[in-house]
């Protein structure tokens, strides 16, 4: 059986100073990058943060749950958010939530910080982690991935179907006569976005209408990368007469958009959305969007985390399916969609 691991032992392994372990530990200075990596390396290696983790979690004083998201400021999380916090409510675990802004080093220091600070359990929220990565941390810690579906970890993800969503809402822009539709993808290699695009490349297929690449317009799931979007599509000149966003708040982007340019929703431009975020109902005209139960899948990963953290299997919840919500920014295509006399500079 191996002894205890020391902070002196890591100091060894990584090859740096005693006092350099501590600072990494207990996030008192910078360190610099080579050798925080060093220190991490050592630490996994040597098993000493999970024998740290295991250590505190085992103690009744510490009952925090790390959640890390993408951001705090956005209103999807929040419904996800509120269904932790329902989960967790007089259990006498406390969350503690921390964003990684869809950057992979945001989020892997995040991380850090989340396991410095000895949280008994995580629950990641989607993000460009790697799935080895994902996978060493659920051997160090319990943690259960939201909106994310990680090969050899599927009784700890509670994941989305995002094809299936972007299906939906092409096919209905299809079913309304349409046939030029534009898609405004979020970043790139990050899995909803892939799997959106993936739904509505789908959905062209299966109508028989051919894909065109000129349509596609990457955003970054903010609402300025939808007025860009709009910008560009009109730039390139090429005909559309709807607008799938691979989610809301670009949707409000190219919403805004359209509306300086005199283009009116949906008299001359369609648009869908995606996530049904609060607001969306209340925006003009009113969004047609997809929804997702990410509130009800929040509170499924905290109840979930609690069965693991007490040594419970995983429960099988049911599959959380998404629903097309029909509103006012989609109608019938009677004509041909509107076509720019000249280019567009905002």
């Amino acid at each position: 059986m191996k002894n205890n691991v020391t902070i002196n032992a890591v100091a060894r392994e990584a090859g740096v100073s005693i006092s350099t372990v501590s600072r990494v530990l207990n996030g008192t200075a910078k360190v610099a990058p080579e050798k925080l990596i060093r220190v991490e390396n050592a630490m996994l290696k040597l098993g000493y943060r999970t024998q740290l983790v295991a250590s505190h979690r085992s103690s009744s004083k510490l009952k925090s749950i790390g959640v890390m998201l993408q951001d705090l400021t956005s209103m999807y999380y929040t419904h996800a958010i509120s269904g932790i916090e329902q989960a967790l409510q007089d259990t006498g675990h406390h969350p503690v939530f921390i964003s990684g802004h869809w950057n992979p080093t945001t989020e892997q220091e995040a991380l850090e910080i989340l396991l410095d600070r000895q949280v008994s359990g995580l629950i990641v929220i989607g993000g460009y982690l790697s799935e080895d990565h994902l996978r060493t941390l659920v051997r160090q810690i319990p943690t259960v991935i939201l909106d994310r579906q990680v090969k050899g970890l599927e009784k700890y993800c509670i994941p989305m179907n995002n094809t299936l969503g972007a299906y939906m809402a092409t096919k209905h822009l299809l079913d309304l006569g349409h046939r030029q539709i534009a898609h405004v993808t979020g970043m790139a290699g990050n899995q909803d976005s892939t799997e959106r695009l993936a739904g509505y490349r789908q959905a062209l297929q299966d109508a028989g209408v051919p894909f065109d690449p000129n349509l596609v317009i990457q955003g970054d799931f903010r609402e300025l990368s939808g007025i860009l979007a709009v910008e560009i599509l009109l730039n390139r000149n090429v005909q559309f007469s709807a607008i799938f966003c691979a989610n809301d708040q670009m949707a409000y982007g190219v919403r805004l958009a359209l509306f300086r340019k005199g283009i009116r929703v949906p008299q001359d431009i369609s648009l869908v959305g995606f996530d049904d975020i609060a607001g969306s109902d209340y925006i003009t005209p009113p969004l047609t969007t997809i929804k997702h139960p990410i509130f009800e899948m929040g509170f499924a990963a905290g109840k979930g985390l609690l069965r693991v953290l007490s040594q419970q299997p995983f429960p099988t919840f049911p599959e959380f399916s998404p629903s097309l919500v029909v509103r006012e920014s989609t109608t019938m295509l009677f004509k041909p969609r509107y076509q720019p006399q000249k280019r567009f500079d905002f």
